[in-house]
């Protein structure tokens, strides 16, 4: 059998015919996941550092370098110790956008209290019409996940006629998320090429991650960007990955460990993200 311009023997195909048939699932789809084990890559893979509900709890302390998060995705957003800037990882590189919107690309060394990472194998694509605003953007973004209960990474690339972002500045340590959220600074770009940097959530995950769309801005010249609070493009290209492997990874620090979390921190969590 040809696959791809490699040669797969009679015997193997007649096992992936087998496979596909009892699961259901594309020939493609198999030969990925037993290629992703073969060579220790995991595929569809959310890596979480922390929970948004030691976020919003005041636990903004260095968990994880951006070095070792990079050792498991090339594609996800976050924030850096203390609150200070808003990161975007893409295509494999760590960028930190601050309080002026101005970006720079970080150490490896830098740290991160929170962040969620995938290595990016989109496996869906479409061009988007107009969106007028974010919730626009939400809406013509839903036809395209197939589910309600898996996470979804998004990237959208091409010409931005506004972007309303923030960013917010270095916290003192134990200040909750809501009220490092009332100091942002928030900034327009218009008329800029770039690229937004997603994740979608399921509801459920609210307690410990972002629930719905999130969504970090860098302008294509890497020099622009931060936290999405509304849009105005068109014409832009969706890449979409299903998701639907999640590893979290709890800190073991005395901050995160002697941390009361608790109480309605989606809301509250909302609130600082969307300003809602």
């Amino acid at each position: 059998m040809h696959h791809t311009g490699y040669t797969i023997p009679a015997s193997l195909r007649a096992s992936l015919d087998a496979e596909s048939a009892r699961t259901g699932r594309g020939i493609d789809s198999i030969i990925r996941d037993a290629l992703s084990q073969y060579f220790e890559t995991s595929l569809h893979t959310v890596f979480q550092v922390s929970t948004s509900g030691a976020l919003v709890a005041g636990v903004s302390d260095r968990e994880v370098s951006v070095g070792a998060l990079l050792d498991h995705g090339d594609f996800g957003l976050g924030t850096f110790t203390g609150l200070d800037g808003e990161m975007i990882l893409l295509e494999g590189h760590a960028y930190r956008a601050d309080v002026n919107g101005d970006v720079l690309r970080v150490a490896p060394d830098a740290g991160t209290p929170f962040a969620i990472v995938t290595r990016f194998s989109p496996e869906q694509q479409a061009t988007l019409g107009p969106v007028r605003s974010f919730a626009e953007l939400e809406s013509a973004c839903d036809p395209l996940r197939g589910s309600g209960n898996i996470f979804y990474a998004l990237r959208l690339d091409g010409r931005f006629a506004r972007v309303k972002a923030r960013s917010i500045g270095p916290q003192a340590p134990g200040t909750r998320l809501a009220e490092a959220a009332k100091g942002q600074h928030e900034f327009t770009f218009t008329g800029m090429e770039g690229t937004l940097v997603g994740i979608w959530s399921p509801e459920f995950s609210g307690p410990f991650s972002v629930a719905g769309y999130h969504f970090h801005f860098i302008s294509a010249d890497r020099l622009h960007g931060g936290h999405v609070l509304d849009v105005d493009a068109e014409g832009l290209k969706l890449q979409i990955e299903p998701l639907s492997n999640f590893h979290l990874a709890l800190p073991e620090t005395e901050a995160y460990l002697r941390a009361t979390i608790g109480g309605n921190t989606a809301a509250e969590l909302a609130t600082a993200e969307r300003g809602r």
